[in-house]
């Protein structure tokens, strides 16, 4: 299992519209992630920032996040969450929400 964690800015005028969105998702989109093999999705919201974590239970992530991406229900999803969100400024290229390195676990 691969744990996930990300980060990205959160538009102060979208929050609740962002909050509405995810209370309400879309079933094809819940179906979508666990097809990618991703578990335990959370979403947390601090002071502007959202920070996401999952667990990858699959064997090509890669190719479960290319399968995701070229998705047209998810397409459309991530064009009502983007104008919520505001990318840093420090991520790497080709990344929306930047990455994060896990530095520590305990089971």
């Amino acid at each position: 299992m691969k744990r996930v964690c990300e980060m990205i800015g959160l538009r102060g005028s979208e929050r609740e519209r962002y909050i509405e969105l995810h209370d309400n998702i879309w079933p094809e989109i819940s179906a979508l992630i666990r097809d990618c093999n991703i578990r335990n999705y959370t979403i947390f919201e601090r002071a502007g920032m959202l920070y996401a974590y999952y667990e990858y239970i699959g064997e090509d992530h890669a190719a479960d996040m290319r399968k995701m991406a070229e998705n047209e229900v998810n397409k459309e999803w991530w064009a009502a969450c983007g104008p919520c969100q505001q990318p840093l400024t420090d991520r790497k290229p080709g990344e929306w929400w930047a990455g994060t390195e896990e530095i520590w676990h305990q089971d």
